[in-house]
């Protein structure tokens, strides 16, 4: 390989034609130039593996193929091939599916319309439950709302609507009635308390998907104002820890590149700064160096700034690191690109996801319509990385169910992250070393061991 993008470029068009995770996804390189696309999926977090493995992905540089578990890769096809291809590689949330008995339940979905919804949505379907769809319009692959109202789903998402005929859309889904909802932002559970609260009343509960969502149910129930119960998603390890720094950093830093080409600009033509530096940064920030940005990082948490230092981003006020750069906002925050930060920026795109993040654009290229970029313009999250998010998702409907808890925000059992992570672990055919056993007869001495044997 002579031209030095080529390993970018071979990576996008995998994670592109596939929708898979290159993080934790074992790989082998062959052929000529090998060695820098080696060093792009290790930064990325591959896992060099020579031999074959539960998901691998071989790429022949001479043969110009790609193959995935041995076979070519497949192509994905309309809305139906790309749900059913998804579905193959969500073992995890198939297997927590098993687990619940949802007969008669109505369950409402509100989140980003696509492949991994779809599955979703019939994983619930196929336990018993009676599944209604809810999308933003920005948030809807028309074909996959389609294809789901073709296998008799209720489908409420229209990318033409806007203004009150969006909201009279939105409050329609919610009058239809559910028993629960499954939220990503808040939006429909804050819509039903504003509008009528008296909707919530005959809900089990809701499970929340998002920071952004979780931040304003916990102030209205500081206020007194929530009138359901809702399990809090987002706080799950193995939610929070894979969607939001690695599912949303590569999929946003992927689609911020792919766009970007597209008008004959290299990502690494010119500085990044990333807004925020929690999961969500911490991942965009990564994968950005990965495909050789300079990154810095501009925070208003003095603890995530001296954290991005040591992590070797320089840090600074957002309004100078802006100047020339790349600018992505990641804080899931409105207002969060000022006209302060966006007259020196060359370029905005937005990982967060909130509406407004970025309050004004300027003269800078604006990627993806202000809107999260892999939303707008890629297909979300990788398949894997949604597997452990709806994984998350299922168990808290399931613990929602048993527990019946009093309205408020409310915590997974910490039973919960070991399980999905136990399950994905062996479905990906990786080994975990048993915990050592403890001494049983120090385990309630609560005297120091250092100093016995010197009785004085």
């Amino acid at each position: 390989m002579t031209d030095p993008r080529a390993p970018e470029r071979i990576v996008r068009r995998f994670a592109r034609a596939s929708n898979l995770m290159i993080a934790g996804r074992p790989f082998a390189v062959r052929g000529e130039g090998s060695a820098d696309l080696h060093a792009l999926l290790a930064r990325l977090g591959g896992i060099p593996s020579p031999s074959p493995a539960p998901g691998r992905v071989e790429f022949d540089l001479d043969a110009d193929t790609t193959t995935l578990d041995g076979v070519s890769l497949p192509e994905r096809g309309d809305a139906a091939g790309r749900i059913a291809f998804a579905r193959t590689h969500m073992p995890v949330a198939a297997a927590l599916a098993e687990r619940l008995d949802l007969t008669g339940l109505r369950v409402g979905v509100a989140m980003v319309l696509e492949p991994k919804t779809a599955v979703l949505s019939l994983l619930l379907r196929e336990r018993g439950a009676e599944v209604s769809v809810y999308a933003h319009p920005d948030e809807t692959d028309v074909a996959v709302a389609d294809e789901l109202r073709a296998r008799g789903f209720a489908v409420t998402a229209d990318p033409a609507l806007a203004g009150a005929e969006e909201r009279a859309a939105a409050l329609g889904f919610l009058r239809a009635g559910l028993d629960v909802l499954l939220d990503d932002g808040a939006h429909l559970v804050r819509l039903a308390h504003e509008d009528d609260p008296a909707l919530v009343d005959g809900w089990i509960g809701a499970c929340e998907e998002t920071t952004s969502g979780l931040t304003p149910l916990r102030r209205m129930h500081d206020a007194g104002l929530l009138r359901c119960a809702v399990m809090a998603v987002n706080d799950a390890r193995t939610k929070t820890m894979f969607d939001n720094r690695y599912g949303t950093g590569q999929s946003c830093v992927f689609a911020i590149a792919d766009l970007l080409e597209e008008r004959g600009i290299a990502l690494t033509d010119q500085p990044a700064l990333v807004l925020g530096y929690g999961p969500v940064g911490r991942g965009v920030a990564a994968h950005l160096r990965a495909l050789g940005a300079e990154v810095r990082i501009a925070e208003t948490d003095p603890v995530r700034a001296l954290e991005a230092r040591h992590d070797g981003f320089a840090t600074g006020a957002a309004r100078e690191l802006a100047s020339g750069a790349l600018v992505v906002s990641a804080t899931g925050v409105p207002a969060t690109v000022t006209p302060e930060i966006a007259a020196g920026a060359r370029i905005i795109a937005v990982a967060g996801g909130v509406p407004g993040e970025v309050s004004y654009a300027g003269a800078a290229l604006l990627l993806g319509g202000g809107g999260a970029v892999n939303i707008t313009a890629a297909e979300g999250n990788p398949i894997e990385i949604m597997d452990l998010s709806f994984a998350v998702q299922l168990a808290a409907l399931g613990e929602l169910l048993s527990r019946r808890p009093s309205p408020g925000v409310h915590a997974l059992d910490a039973g919960v992250d070991d399980l999905v992570a136990r399950t994905a672990l062996v479905v990906r055919g990786a080994d975990l070393d048993a915990p050592r056993a403890l001494d049983a007869d120090g385990l309630d001495d609560w005297r120091s061991p250092r100093y016995r044997g010197g009785d004085a």
